[in-house]
């Protein structure tokens, strides 16, 4: 596994927290439950290609 989607999954965790303290500062709460998911749903995504990497791994031991 590559230790690079670990820092991108942290930046974009790092980016969301300082949204959402920033949208409660402004008053915004009800954007923060948003800002979350689409965080959430962007670190899943950059996970996805680790994901199939292990399933077509575990796949090919499988078949042997």
């Amino acid at each position: 596994m590559d230790i690079m989607i670990i820092f991108k999954i942290a930046a974009v965790a790092i980016i969301v927290a300082i949204t959402n303290q920033l949208l409660q500062k402004a008053g915004k709460e009800e954007y923060t439950i948003i800002i979350t998911i689409v965080g959430l749903l962007v670190a899943l995504m950059m996970f996805l290609p680790v994901i199939t990497d292990l399933k077509d791994e575990l796949s090919s031991f499988v078949d042997l």
